[in-house]
């Protein structure tokens, strides 16, 4: 059963006609910032009065869109490309001052001493369920009565997924475990007479579960409406692939390629490349796609409608998956001996169109992008992605070449797995520095000089959507990296500080976006969706 606002997400657009995101003559732009990278005294960025912060400096700097990478809960390198729920949120980012506000903690229950540059999850994440602990426990006595038919509803409407989620959780505490596969081969397999048993065991940690998915709900409704009150529209982010340690794969084995063990028999990855002689193995389990077929890929669109819940576009990682992805046998050591296998292309599209009545999507198709994928894009006009990074290469027909763009697209200067633009400039051999002071019609300047270059381009580009990482906007070096691809860790930790985002930073972005007529398009957005 979907919740009320997902099934609003879904019926607010059955009755709308077949467009893209982005109507003809749309402008606007906007930038990329991470959640957890925001501004605050807890350690990590939430969706607390830092976020309404920084939706306020956006508004004032003129921008139309706020992208945030994927909200789900981490596992692994606290990636949030590494979810253990397609479903759930990152209990991380809830804000311990709106519960005090709400009266579920007391401001001595936040005490604490935390970096204010970087996301120190190993210090972060006991943190955080402390203090979840004791806004349950509030709860549990009953301090905010009015609040509990709303919780209760939000359990029900949800519990198609959140019932499943929550005792994962619980099971992932109690064992200590890395994976689920770790567990006893009852609870691996699903037996029902074993799941009751640790519903019944676990009950308080499953409360607690369902507690903080209800607290983070209900501050993310506020943060979007606020934002949508400001005029600023928020982009989402949806891995193509789950992680094999997420409820997603424990709840629903029979929508993926597994053995009888429940361990996969293929995995996702790329094939070699000039990049990478051997490919690369991703490790995730592959989805069996006629299995989801039969059901109308019931579970990959409720997928999209619980984000779109929360968000206004989705970013759809890796889209050239959906035309066909590399899959590699699970016990092969490189993705060399991989092959392309067909997925359900225009199908699965129809089949969400006919659910949501139009497609708010943004195709990342990076990477060696073939015919049939270009061909799938744009069947349903979907936005493609271009970044400026990858444009200097010396080949004309580049199609990151703002002259080679159409409208129908959304530009970057760098994505969060680049390095800073001007980290990238600085690292570049001087002939590849005069390339892109040739390109860009400018004679050479300094280093400090190549994002702000970066940014004017992009802004004055055809594309529809024109969007800069936040330390692009600041024009950080390595010290703002956010990710480096193939780095077990390290990555994600990135945060602004309340002086970065200072008013004087972005009164330059103001003027430029003024220039570039992306001013006010949301008004524009509103008429058209």
């Amino acid at each position: 059963m979907r919740s009320a606002s997902e099934r609003n997400a879904v019926d607010n657009h059955t009755s709308r006609a077949f467009i893209p995101p982005f109507p003809p003559g749309y402008r606007a732009s906007g930038l990329l910032l991470h959640v957890a990278s925001l501004p605050s005294p807890y350690g990590i960025g939430d969706v607390g009065p830092g976020a309404f912060a920084w939706v306020d400096r956006l508004h004032e700097a003129g921008q139309t869109w706020w992208q945030a990478l994927p909200l789900g809960p981490t596992g692994y390198g606290n990636s949030p490309y590494s979810c253990l729920s397609s479903f759930a949120g990152n209990g991380l980012m809830i804000s311990p001052e709106l519960l005090i506000e709400d009266g579920l903690l007391r401001t001595d229950d936040c005490k604490g001493a935390f970096s204010s540059t970087a996301s120190a999850y190993d210090v972060v994440i006991p943190f955080k369920h402390r203090l979840l602990t004791a806004a349950w426990t509030k709860f549990r006595l009953k301090a905010r009565k009015d609040l509990i038919p709303a919780y209760e509803e939000f359990c029900h409407s949800r519990a198609t997924w959140l019932e499943d989620y929550a005792l994962y959780r619980s099971l992932k505490q109690k064992y200590n475990s890395a994976s689920y596969l770790e567990w006893p081969v009852e609870l691996v397999q699903r037996e029902p007479s074993a799941l009751a048993q640790a519903r019944k065991e676990l009950a308080s940690e499953i409360d607690k579960v369902c507690l903080a998915q209800f607290l983070l709900h209900r501050q993310g409704e506020r943060l979007k409406e606020y934002a949508r009150g400001k005029g600023v529209r928020l982009i989402g982010d949806l891995p193509f692939f789950v992680s094999l340690d997420s409820s997603d794969v424990w709840a629903n084995p029979e929508l993926f390629l597994l053995d009888e063990q429940r361990r996969p028999r293929f995995v996702a990855g790329v094939p070699p490349d000039y990049f990478s002689a051997q490919g690369q193995l991703w490790g995730n389990p592959v989805y069996d796609w006629e299995a989801l077929r039969r059901t109308g890929y019931r579970w990959c669109i409720d997928r999209i409608a619980a984000l779109l819940a929360h968000v206004d576009v989705i970013r759809m990682d890796h889209f050239r998956a959906f035309a066909a992805a590399w899959q590699v046998p699970a016990d092969a050591p490189t993705a060399e001996t991989g092959e392309w296998v067909p997925c359900p292309g225009a199908d699965f599209f129809r089949a969400v169109l006919g659910r949501l009545g139009h497609l708010p999507f943004i195709a990342e198709d990076l990477g060696v992008i073939t015919p049939d994928v270009v061909s799938l894009r744009d069947q349903f006009q979907i936005p493609g992605t271009r970044v400026l990074q990858f444009a200097f290469d010396g080949n004309p027909d580049n199609v990151h070449l703002p002259k080679n763009y159409s409208a129908n697209t959304v530009v970057y200067t760098g994505t969060h797995d680049n390095a800073t633009t001007r980290q990238w400039f600085q690292d570049l051999p001087d002939p590849e520095r005069r390339r892109v002071w040739n390109l860009l019609r400018r004679p050479q300047r300094e280093i400090r000089d190549a994002a702000p270059e970066l940014i004017h381009l992009a802004w004055s580009s055809a594309a529809a959507l024109a969007i800069a990482p936040l330390q692009d906007v600041l024009n950080l070096g390595a010290e703002g990296r956010m990710n480096v691809p193939g780095l077990a860790h390290g990555n994600w930790q990135w945060r602004a500080t309340r002086h970065m985002l200072s008013p004087r930073n972005f009164r330059w972005l103001k003027d430029l976006t003024q220039r570039s007529h992306r001013s006010g398009s949301a008004a524009v957005l509103e008429v058209a969706s």
